[in-house]
This record gives structure tokens, C-alpha cells and sequence, in this order.
């Protein structure tokens, strides 16, 4: 799928479940390779980043199956995992080569580890730097910044480390590597990003603290393999919920949402600028909050947001300027400078490609402007390689006049792999694939 071609709906209905969180779905494989016993995942996101997550680990001698819908991880213990004969290679996926390098630096044998183009320039210092303070060898290019890495781990010693920016991804790098250490391993945000880890940690029944924005996780103690249930994508979600937002004529039911408070600042925002949104059911789930959710038509009108608002709806960014760009009035979004150094610059793909529509969008230093109510034409856009890109210009295309080709659109199997389906299913207009 080189090329997605789709018309503008007047449209969308029905009732459909999105794929398994993809943060979720990480986790769950490398928690249970670590742990003691087996470990069922029902629900797992087949996505290619997640695949990758478990190749990494079958590479790392963990046994692992995949039945249907549920996959089995065949956990082997803190020590069980062994020297793998070649270099992990992570593709497009940053959860799993900045998780899996805190992982690696527990063990006391060398791994290479690198991705594909976009990984390669991707930060790394951000997790390198707290792993060589534990006591990890980490050598890469530009001193350790830059995959491919090279790590060399094991007698790592706690730290309490303040990380520079609130992410999920260097926060659980720290924690995994404290897995391996004697005693409490601490980390400190500037904000609070989600917090899965910490989660789950807890569900395979390792001692963690959370004190604001304090974690501390204590090392050396054995996780117990258990059953998890993956609940829906709210990344996934969040396309489908700003076309019901957006399309005219739209009643459309979300079943099994996960609802963790700090995933769904796509929804508070969302809120703020008029959407109907509403959550029934609510539950929990292995520590998780879980919802459905009912969106109809909606008037939007701009917002500003920044700061914590932002680091909650960070992958979301993208289809939140899509909302902005039908809203009444400006939107501006600060605090995002971290959408920069994702799988593209986002801020520059998602404000060039609205352009290219007839959006009235400007970049800023850390974020994005867009004045609200100009009409969107179809035209040929570009996902920059980037499946949040692709998708959010595909509910873009849901409202511009005509047919939007959405170029290189094959990356969002990255995350969702069944999207064009479910998107047939309750009334998009798709032309071919």
C-alpha cells in the first residue's frame, strides 16, 4: 500500500474495537521474558514495532508463541537471557530499542542493537547517558548518541536520575535497568509522562513507589509470569475519534479503550474545544483504566495548550492539528518540541502537509499554529514515513473536497495495521489500496 486514496465522507457509523495498545503490548513481551513462567498476552498488537519487541526477545533465547490472538512468552528470569549470535535489529521502533538497551544493560554479555534510518538519527544520549552513570558500556556513534550501539552491561548500581524531558520511554529504560541492581533505582520528571511501566511492574510483582513525579523501582526481585489483557489503542483510537468529531452525521461507538490518565489528553483537549465525547463503562484491567466511548458530530472551535496537557497527547499531536484545522478560531500548541526528534520532525510534516490541503497552518519553535475554518482540497500528501503522519492526514482526507493520495502510507502497519478496514466498516471512503 504505496499509495491510500480516500474521498471526502459525509458519514461515519457504527461500533469497532481498535487494535491492542502498542505500549502495552511492548511491555507485556519483555516483563515476560524476565519473569519466572509463562506469561499469556490476549489481545497483543501484531503491529510491526511489537513484532519486533519479540524478535528481539526470541533472539535473546525466549521461547515465544503466537496462537491466534494470544501470544505466550516463556519468561526464563532476571538471568535467563543469553548472548544473541547477531546484531537486534529494532526497525522503525524507538519504544523497543531504548526499553530493550535499559534491558541489555543488566546483562553481562554485548549486544549490537540498531533500527532502520529514522532510528539511526534518533537521540539516544537521553538513555545512554543514565546507563553509563549504572555502570553500563555504551559505545555508538556520535559518542554514544547515535545507533547502532554497542552494549556491554551487568553490576549495575542504583541511581536517582532527573531526566530533561517527561518521557515514558528514558523513564522505563532507568526502571528496566534497575531490575538488575541492588536496591532503588529513582527517577525524576519535569512532568508526568504514562506510566505502563510502572503498571506493570507492579502486575509481575516487582516493589515499585510513585511519588508525584518520583518513581523508584527496587531491584533483584523476581517477576512472576501472569495473564494481561491488552486493552484497545487510545493512539489508535484517537484518529477515529476526531473523524467522529469532524464528519458530518457521525455516531460511533469504541468499545474496550484503554483510559490511563496519562494517555488521554487527546480527549481533554478535545473536550475543551467542543467534542462530544462521552466514556461509559469504565473498569480496570492489570492496573489499567478501560472505557468505551460514544463520539458524534461536533462544532469545534480553537484552543491553546502547552505543558503537561501536551506531554499527555503527545503521539496524538498530529491529529489534533488536523481537529484545529476544521475548528472556528486558532488553535496553538506549545511545549512539543519533542514531536521534532520522533519518526520525522512532525511538527514541520504535519504543518506542510495540511499546507499542501489549503490549511492555514505555521510552525513554531515548539509547536504549531493553525487558524481554524478554511475549506481543505484533496491533494497528494506525503506521510514522511511516519504512521501518526499517515493516519492523521487520512481523517484530514475524511473532510477535503474530492480524493487526498496519501504517498508511503504502507507505515502505518508500524501501529495499525487494520486501519483501512475498520475504516470501510463505519463508512470511510477508501478507492483502492
Amino acid at each position: 500500500m504505496e499509495v491510500l486514496r480516500i474521498r471526502l465522507t459525509d458519514q461515519l457509523q457504527g461500533e469497532i474495537s481498535v487494535p491492542g495498545d502498542k505500549s502495552i503490548s511492548h511491555r507485556a513481551v519483555m516483563l515476560g521474558a524476565l519473569a519466572e513462567g509463562e506469561t499469556r498476552i490476549t489481545n497483543f498488537l501484531a503491529s510491526d514495532d511489537c513484532l519486533r519487541t519479540a524478535a528481539c526477545m526470541q533472539h535473546l533465547g525466549i521461547e515465544i508463541e503466537f496462537n491466534g490472538g494470544e501470544v505466550v512468552v516463556y519468561g526464563r528470569g532476571l538471568e535467563g537471557l543469553s548472548e544473541p549470535d547477531d546484531l537486534l535489529d529494532v526497525g522503525n521502533s524507538g519504544t523497543t530499542i531504548r526499553l530493550m538497551s535499559g534491558i541489555l544493560a543488566g546483562q553481562s554479555f554485548s549486544t549490537f542493537i540498531s533500527g532502520d534510518a529514522s532510528i539511526r538519527r534518533r537521540p539516544m544520549d537521553r538513555i545512554t547517558k543514565p546507563l553509563r552513570l549504572m555502570g553500563a558500556e555504551i559505545i555508538g556513534r556520535d559518542q554514544g548518541n547515535l545507533a547502532p550501539l554497542a552494549i556491554r552491561g551487568g553490576n549495575l548500581k542504583p541511581i536517582t536520575y532527573r531526566t530533561e524531558v517527561a518521557s515514558a520511554q528514558v523513564k522505563s529504560a532507568i526502571l528496566l535497568a534497575g531490575l538488575f541492581c541492588d536496591g532503588w533505582t529513582e527517577v525524576i520528571e519535569p512532568a508526568k509522562s504514562r506510566d505502563h511501566t510502572e503498571i506493570m511492574l507492579q502486575a509481575f510483582g516487582v516493589p515499585v513507589e510513585v511519588d508525584d513525579l518520583s518513581v523508584r523501582v527496587r531491584g533483584k526481585q523476581p517477576l512472576q509470569g501472569c495473564e494481561i489483557a491488552v486493552p484497545g489503542d487510545l493512539s489508535s483510537a484517537a484518529y477515529f475519534i476526531t473523524a467522529a468529531c469532524l464528519v458530518p452525521n457521525a455516531d460511533l461507538f469504541i468499545t474496550n479503550v484503554g483510559l490511563n490518565p496519562s494517555r488521554t489528553g487527546i480527549i481533554d483537549i478535545l473536550t475543551m474545544m467542543g467534542a462530544d465525547i462521552q466514556i461509559v463503562n469504565q473498569r480496570r484491567s492489570m492496573g489499567e483504566l478501560v472505557g468505551d466511548l460514544r463520539v458524534k458530530t461536533s462544532r469545534l472551535k480553537g484552543v491553546t495548550i502547552g505543558g503537561e496537557l501536551v506531554v499527555r497527547a503527545i503521539d496524538e499531536i498530529p491529529v489534533l492539528a488536523v481537529a484545529a484545522a476544521f475548528a472556528d478560531g486558532v488553535t496553538e500548541i506549545r511545549d512539543a518540541a519533542e514531536l521534532k526528534v520522533k519518526e520525522s520532525n512532525r511538527i514541520a510534516a504535519i504543518a506542510a502537509e495540511l499546507h499542501k490541503l489549503g490549511a492555514d497552518v505555521s510552525e513554531l519553535s515548539d509547536g504549531i499554529r493553525i487558524k481554524g475554518g478554511k475549506p481543505l482540497t484533496g491533494a497528494v500528501v506525503s506521510s514522511h514515513h511516519d504512521h501518526r503522519i499517515a493516519l492523521a492526514l487520512a481523517v484530514a482526507a475524511l473532510r477535503a473536497e474530492g480524493e487526498t493520495q496519501i504517498t508511503n502510507a504502507d507505515c502505518i502497519s508500524v501501529s495499525y495495521p487494520r486501519f483501512l478496514q475498520d475504516l470501510v466498516q463505519i463508512g470511510g471512503v477508501v478507492i483502492d489500496t
